[in-house]
């Protein structure tokens, strides 16, 4: 029996080949990384660690695909249960973009601290929203939901290997093998014709929109890498004649901790695609949608870390690296300096470990945290952010698209949140600030039962 932890494992490495074979700037992006990576680890040693093997590290990514109906959805959410992939977190990009992103989204990935220290594959999956009178009209909405409703993207036979997964938490060898095949074919880039008008008139309203209802089938968008230091790596793509998009997504680099996500890619690339005429002749012409994404992860920050965030960016979202790096270094409402400073002050999630070969001083620890940390009693390790920041997605998205495309914002908006998507799905959409609490508390448990103290405060 293959668990699903190794299938998991298998079917990430098994995207990656298959998307370097499609995309071969994305080797030199994994070449670069991996550049990079060594260097930090050469620099820092132990240190470049903090948030993560080097391992782990070196083996982390994170796709993204699209799909276009409920009922698509549904079946990418089986796909990913067989692997232990669960959907976290709701990412509304219509809103968080300038241009038309007519998308909501989740991302399906492991929970528990042991899957995702083992493999922390995770997915962004972006679902199409046809009911959305700013970007298609009655008619147009009417002719995607028929488009959308007469493909298949996924045969009936991957679909019954993934409920046989996830049923038994993992699958035979011969049943592994051809579940792994089925799994990446059905992410591969098709060779199958597009309608170039029906494309086309997709592409007026939006890129994505084009590349999820234009098309009989969906692919991996991007499957990115996961970097120790991104400032390095943009500077070291550029020199290699890589075009990078104009900035890195995220917080600045400035000389505190590192939290939650800062994203970059290459921009998206011309790949030859073919292409039916009206006149049923079949040409080859290009269509850029796929680019190189590379992230940067740090610590996950509390619901207030990620209000003090959220006023941060606001105020330097538009600025330059410098004016950016300045207001987060000098601002006194901002971040504190220290790892210790998110942790007592609740901005930062962390698991608490008591320190059992601690020196004798005659004190009797607290249940204060400051003081447990302060002592000595008990040592903090940063959580790492597992999860995804709508502004930074759609900021890759809108760097990456080949125009603006349409929206009427006087017409209605179709509701979507949490709750619509978990039922869209057929299941629970999970908090991520639940997990990570979750996480943390058990650690102080485990700490209060170690050092005999009632609850940590």
């Amino acid at each position: 029996m293959i668990p699903q932890r190794r299938l998991r494992a298998a079917f990430a490495r098994r995207l990656s080949e298959m998307y370097g074979q499609e995309v071969p700037a994305y080797r030199t992006l994994v070449e670069v990384s991996r550049e990079v990576n060594d260097a930090v680890l050469a620099r820092l040693g132990g240190d470049a660690e903090r948030l993560g093997s080097i391992d782990r590290v070196s083996a982390e990514r994170h796709g993204a695909i699209r799909v276009g109906t409920p009922a698509e959805l549904q079946q990418v959410a089986r796909i990913f249960g067989a692997l232990g992939m669960r959907p976290v977190g709701f990412y509304d990009l219509r809103d968080a973009a300038t241009s038309a992103v007519p998308v909501v989204s989740t991302a399906f990935r492991p929970v528990e601290a042991d899957e995702l220290a083992y493999n922390p594959f995770r997915v962004f999956t972006s679902m199409l929203t046809p009911a959305d009178r700013r970007f298609f009209d009655p008619d147009l909405g009417a002719r995607l939901t028929a488009f959308l409703a007469a493909r298949e993207l996924f045969p009936p036979e991957l679909l019954d290997l993934a409920d046989r997964a996830e049923l038994d938490g993992g699958l035979p060898e011969q049943a592994a093998e051809r579940f792994l095949d089925l799994a990446a074919r059905s992410f591969a880039l098709s060779t199958e014709p597009i309608d170039k008008s029906w494309y086309e008139t997709l592409e007026q309203v939006s890129a994505v929109a084009a590349d999820i209802g234009g098309v009989a089938s969906t692919h991996i968008n991007h499957l990115t890498p996961r970097v120790l230091d991104i400032d390095d790596l943009y500077r070291r793509m550029t020199e290699r004649g890589i075009t990078m998009i104009d900035k890195i997504q995220g917080p600045p680099r400035w000389s505190g901790p590192d939290v939650l996500l800062r994203q970059t890619s290459f921009r998206a690339l011309a790949e030859p695609r073919r292409l039916r005429l009206p006149d049923g002749r079949v040409e080859t012409g290009a269509l850029r949608v796929r680019f190189g994404e590379v992230e940067a992860r740090g610590i996950a920050l509390t619901r207030a870390g990620r209000e003090r965030y959220d006023a941060l960016m606001t105020r330097t979202d538009t600025g330059a690296p410098d004016a950016a790096r300045k207001i987060w270094e000098d601002d006194p409402e901002g971040f504190p300096a220290s790892e210790r400073g998110l942790a007592v002050e609740g901005l930062g999630y962390f698991t608490y470990h008591a320190v059992t070969d601690r020196a004798p001083d005659g004190r009797r620890p607290s249940a204060d945290l400051a003081d447990l940390i302060d002592q000595g009693w008990v040592r903090p390790e940063p959580i790492v952010y597992e999860d995804f920041l709508p502004r930074s997605a759609a900021g890759i998205f809108q760097s990456n698209l080949t125009g603006e495309g349409r929206r009427d914002d006087s017409r209605d908006a179709a509701g979507y949140d949490a709750d619509r998507l978990a039922e869209a799905i057929g299941r629970p959409v999970l908090d991520p600030y639940a997990l990570y609490q979750d996480i943390q508390d058990r650690s102080l448990e485990e700490v209060a039962r170690a050092l005999d103290l009632p609850a940590i405060k």
